[in-house]
């Protein structure tokens, strides 16, 4: 029965990443976060159409790295809440789905971001109402290597497991770059994984594209009154060989013939 749904989660991820190819076509000269919406396609495929109950009405999804919204909107058509016309005004003048996602309760999008470091404290308020609500919703919240620079992001780091919150499941796109580079150069992360648990988390440190250990890692969590924290080491640009480890391709547009040579390759993989 798994390796079915392993399979569905795999054609989920399949079809996301090519829609994000055509929507970031669409955009034009506007481009689009493309490299980080391809590094975290796998793990938001697995959340949505393998582990959250109803997301947005039960189950929380909080895209704390907002610039790379392709990966949610890809993410609801994909499930059925939009329509792919729908999905096909991305960055229009007027449209609802802009660069960054902008809150709209109706289709689950309950975080307007883009501004990094905030959605893991949101995520927390999310998870503490449940709590006193005494629901059985869970809050996953997807962050950026780069954003976990962000002092509001510590903050929030220290203070989930004070409250217990074992509702709370963040997930971190450690695609190894950000921005203006290498994050390692940046600010170094090689021992990430060790400071989360240094500040009460439990921490678990996979392969972001490896479907069946995303879903068995978020299935098999218990609630033992910590947080959980997954490190998903993931590459910026998966699955277009010429985005893959490019920084350049944090930001970009893509012309007709990058576009054939993307969607080449996702049909050949």
């Amino acid at each position: 029965m798994n390796t079915e749904l392993y399979k569905r989660i795999e054609t989920a991820a399949h079809n996301m990443r090519e829609n994000m190819l055509e929507m970031t076509l669409h955009a034009g000269a506007s481009g689009a976060h493309i490299g980080g919406a391809l590094s975290s396609a796998d793990i938001v495929a697995v959340l949505y159409c393998g582990i959250m109950d109803r997301p947005g009405k039960q189950d929380h999804f909080v895209l704390s790295k907002g610039h790379c919204a392709l990966v949610q909107y890809a993410a609801l058509c994909e499930t059925g809440v939009i329509s792919r016309e729908e999905l096909m005004t991305f960055e229009d003048n007027g449209g609802m789905f802009p660069a960054h996602p902008v809150m709209h309760d109706e289709i689950g999008i309950e975080l307007s971001s883009g501004s990094l470091g905030l959605g893991l404290g949101f995520g927390i308020g999310l998870a503490l109402a449940d709590k006193k609500k005494e629901t059985q919703a869970k809050t996953f919240v997807l962050l950026g290597n780069g954003e976990c620079n962000e002092g509001s992001v510590w903050e929030a780091v220290m203070q989930a497991p004070k409250l217990g919150l074992d509702n709370l499941i963040a997930i971190m796109d450690n695609n190894h770059l950000q921005l203006d580079g290498e994050a390692e150069k940046i600010v170094p992360q090689a021992h990430i994984a060790e400071s989360f648990r240094s500040f009460g988390w439990e921490v678990f440190e996979i392969n972001g594209h490896d479907i069946r250990a995303v879903y068995e890692t978020l299935a098999g969590l218990a609630a033992d009154g910590r947080p959980k924290m997954i490190v998903a080491d993931t590459v910026k640009g998966k699955g277009v060989s010429f985005m893959e480890n490019q920084v350049k391709y944090h930001h970009a547009g893509l012309t007709q013939e990058q576009y054939n040579q993307a969607m080449e390759e996702l049909k050949n993989d």
